[in-house]
């Protein structure tokens, strides 16, 4: 499990795009991964980590999740995903991400046995 803060890349593409005024849509593109918006403070990510294995523990056998039973053995990363949400959107406001005050972008990792990626849209003027 990993969060990676991906504000400066989703900002580049902004940026990039010209878009002054509008919105951003940032969303992961694999369900077993998440894409939210929070404080890039370690200590609430080791909180996460925690309180999400909590949750939904690892573990690969097919006895505790029912989709472990099927050949897969990462439901604990499907029900992590869920909680965590697949997308965000961001406001564009003179060209810049508009973000209240410490939320920054996070790419959540709850499997990493698959390449993946984040799509990200820009929309607006």
């Amino acid at each position: 499990m990993a969060f990676e803060n991906i504000t400066p890349k989703v900002g580049e593409i902004v940026r990039a795009s010209g878009v002054r005024e509008g919105l951003v849509l940032v969303n992961a593109m694999h369900i077993t991964a998440s894409v939210f918006i929070n404080d890039d403070e370690t200590g609430l990510h080791e909180d996460y980590k925690k309180w999400l294995e909590g949750l939904a523990p690892f573990d690969a056998s097919p006895k505790r999740y029912a989709h472990n039973r099927t050949g897969e053995d990462n439901a604990d990363a499907h029900m992590k995903r869920q909680v965590m949400g697949r997308e965000v959107v961001v406001a564009i406001t003179d060209g810049k991400l508009d973000f209240g005050p410490w939320e920054q972008i996070f790419y959540g990792e709850f499997d990493g046995r698959r390449p993946k990626r984040v799509l990200v849209k820009v929309i607006g003027e």
